[in-house]
């Protein structure tokens, strides 16, 4: 059953449009907004394109049918993830920050790679009962 991966790329979705719409979702928790809690120019283009990507990818993951268009984009939200968790556990300027990073991105890595198990193949139709006559 791929209920899973459906449920996770419908949240991804959700939340990459509030971060397109609100960037300070994931500007403020790690660290990319001002000290007044505003977000610059800068750091809301590369928000929203990152809202962007989770948009496409969890709308495919949603959307796609079971085998290998499911798993492919299942493949991409996990790639997507872990490039989070490794660049902002790099980048990002306080430990607190990287730390917490890593977790969550690395955790929605994890949690997508465990949905894959449920895309499986297609599910085959039900076969055909004869007519009785």
């Amino acid at each position: 059953m791929a209920l899973l991966a459906r449920a996770l790329g419908l949240g991804t979705a959700v939340f990459g449009a509030a971060t397109i719409v609100r960037p300070e979702i994931v500007a403020v928790p790690t660290g990319l907004a001002e000290g007044d809690g505003s977000v610059s120019r800068e750091t809301r283009v590369l928000t929203s394109l990152i809202g962007f990507r989770d948009v496409a990818v969890g709308t495919g993951m949603a959307l796609a049918p079971r085998g290998p268009a499911l798993r492919w984009l299942i493949a991409a939200r996990v790639a997507s993830d872990a490039g989070d968790a490794v660049f902002l556990g790099r980048g990002l300027a306080s430990a607190p920050r990287r730390t917490g990073a890593v977790l969550v991105a690395g955790g929605w890595a994890a949690l997508c790679a465990l949905s894959a198990k449920g895309a499986g193949r297609r599910e085959a139709a039900a076969p055909a009962t004869p007519a009785r006559t």
